[in-house]
C-alpha cells in the first residue's frame, strides 16, 4: 500500500516512522510520502489560505494549490486509490471503514487547517478518485493532520503481515469475531495486585467457561459504555 499525506505542516508525521508502522516501511510492504502543500503555493509568501466568501471568521484554504497537488499525485492506473478528506463533518470513521480501507493500493490523506478546503476542491477530487470525507468524532481538532494519524494507525494494522499474530486481531473492540462488541477485561501476572484478585474462571483452564465469561463481560461493558452498539 502507498499512503500520501499533504499538509502544511509536514513534520507531523514523524511518527510514522516508528513502531509497527516504521517497520511496515522498511519491510517495504508500506510506502509512505509526505507533501508540503506550499510546494504547490506559487507567490512569494507561498500562501495557501483566503478568507471566505459570504463573510465569517477565520481562513480559508485555497483550491488553487490543493488542485495542482491532487493533479500530480493521482496519475492514471487501475489500482484502487482513494482521497481522504478528515472532516468534522465527514462521515463517522469506524473499524468497519478501516477493514474495507485496508485493502485499497494507495490512499491520499488531504489534511485540512483553519476552516477547511474549499468544497470545490472535492468536487474536483470526486470526478478522478474515490473521495471519503471522515471524522473521528464528534468534535473539531486544529487541523486533519492529527487524525489521518489515527486512521492510518486502524487502517496500517490490518493489512497482512503487519500484525506479528493475527489472531491478535480477532477478539478485540469492534471486530466481527466479537459481533462488534466492547473488548472484554484483560489480565496478566501476578494473579494478585495490590489487594486485587484476577477473575477465578481465568484461572480455571476450562477453555468453555472462559469463553462464556469474556463474552458476558463484552456485553456488560458494551451494554455500559456503548448500548448504541448492541
Amino acid at each position: 500500500m502507498r499512503l500520501d499525506y499533504v499538509t502544511i505542516f509536514p513534520g507531523y508525521f514523524g511518527p510514522l516512522s516508528l513502531s509497527l508502522i516504521g517497520k511496515a516501511i522498511e519491510s517495504g510492504r508500506l510506502t509512505v510520502v509526505v507533501h508540503d502543500l506550499r510546494d504547490w503555493a506559487h507567490d512569494v509568501h507561498r500562501s495557501v489560505d483566503d478568507t471566505p466568501f459570504g463573510g465569517g471568521a477565520g481562513m480559508v484554504m485555497k483550491p488553487e494549490p490543493w488542485g495542482e497537488a491532487l493533479d500530480a499525485l493521482i496519475q492514471p492506473s487501475p489500482a484502487r486509490r482513494a482521497l481522504i478528506i478528515p472532516s468534522p463533518s465527514g462521515e463517522v470513521f469506524s473499524h468497519r471503514c478501516a477493514v474495507e480501507l485496508a485493502g485499497y493500493d494507495q490512499l491520499i490523506f488531504a489534511c485540512g487547517r483553519y476552516e477547511g478546503i474549499d468544497a470545490r476542491v472535492a468536487d474536483y477530487a470526486s470526478t478522478i478518485i474515490e473521495v471519503r470525507e471522515l471524522s473521528l468524532g464528534d468534535y473539531v481538532l486544529n487541523g486533519g493532520e492529527v487524525a489521518a494519524l489515527a486512521m492510518t494507525e486502524a487502517i496500517v494494522r490490518l493489512m497482512p503481515g503487519i500484525i506479528g499474530n493475527p489472531d491478535s486481531l480477532a477478539e478485540e473492540s469492534h471486530s466481527a469475531t466479537l459481533d462488534n462488541l466492547l473488548e472484554y477485561p484483560v489480565y496478566t501476572k501476578p494473579a494478585a495486585w495490590r489487594g486485587r484478585e484476577v477473575p477465578e474462571v481465568l484461572l480455571s483452564g476450562h477453555h468453555a467457561k472462559i469463553a462464556a465469561w469474556r463474552r458476558d463481560q463484552a456485553e456488560a461493558l458494551t451494554r455500559a459504555r456503548r448500548p448504541d452498539l448492541l
